[in-house]
């Protein structure tokens, strides 16, 4: 299992946001390039980095730093945040960003997505999905989790048959501490064989992302955990490895 150190921007900061909350960040002391820099010391070969106004205001915003840490990191950049147009998707692979996630433009326009897939690989986008657990399933929701459609997590995927990477958030959990949701994944890697899933959200202890690779994901995503010290990286790895 592959894990992804995450970075969150805001204002060129690296923050973490309660329950996806603009207004309730944490600020953490690290620069960006700093944090990427301890990333690859201790060992990962890639990061997740959100670009957080972007994905407030539905256009990447810190397309120029980016640029510079894809440009000066020896890890795989993996990058969200505000992605909503082709266009978007070319500067950023060309800015030298190693995969870009897409996440509310697969919803909106799921033929738009499908032609970038088919454009520039499977390998060089990746599907992302924030979902609500709800009675009637698990719902995506859009537009930083502001609104949540009444489309199934399900439904949404079956859109996408070349798609290879897909990264799952289940909002409940994001930023808690309450440990990732085993049972979601588990259903997700039963009926998407041929998908490698990312979890996103939940990570409290080393411990979980063993959890994780057991049930068969082929990433996580670690944020917050990583930042309070909750592990150490190494710890993280050693356990995403097995």
């Amino acid at each position: 299992m592959i894990l992804y150190p995450a970075i969150d921007l805001m204002d060129g900061r690296c923050v973490r946001l309660r329950q996806g909350r603009f207004d309730d960040a944490v600020v953490y002391p690290s620069t960006p390039a700093e944090a990427l820099a301890r990333y690859a010391a201790a060992g990962a070969s890639w990061a997740h980095v959100v670009d957080l106004d972007g994905a407030r205001d539905g256009a990447p915003r810190q397309h120029a730093m980016l640029a510079d840490l894809a440009a000066t990191s020896s890890l795989s950049l993996q990058v969200a945040g505000g992605v909503r147009a082709p266009e978007q998707v070319e500067r950023l692979l060309e800015a030298g960003v190693s995969r870009v996630v897409i996440g509310s433009l697969a919803v909106r326009d799921p033929a738009v997505v499908s032609a970038l897939l088919d454009r520039h690989g499977p390998e060089r986008i990746a599907l992302a999905l924030d979902v609500r657990l709800t009675a009637a399933g698990p719902l995506v929701a859009v537009s930083g989790w502001a609104e949540t459609t009444d489309l199934t997590l399900w439904s949404v995927v079956k859109s996408f048959p070349q798609a290879k990477h897909l990264l799952v958030t289940d909002i409940g959990r994001d930023g808690m501490l309450r440990g990732p949701n085993l049972t979601l994944l588990s259903e997700l890697v039963e009926r998407l064989p041929e998908i490698d899933v990312q979890a996103s959200g939940g990570v409290t202890n080393a411990d979980d992302l063993g959890a994780l690779a057991a049930a068969g994901a082929a990433g996580a995503v670690v944020g917050k955990a990583l930042w309070e010290g909750r592990f150490t990286l190494e710890e993280a790895l050693a356990h995403a490895r097995g």
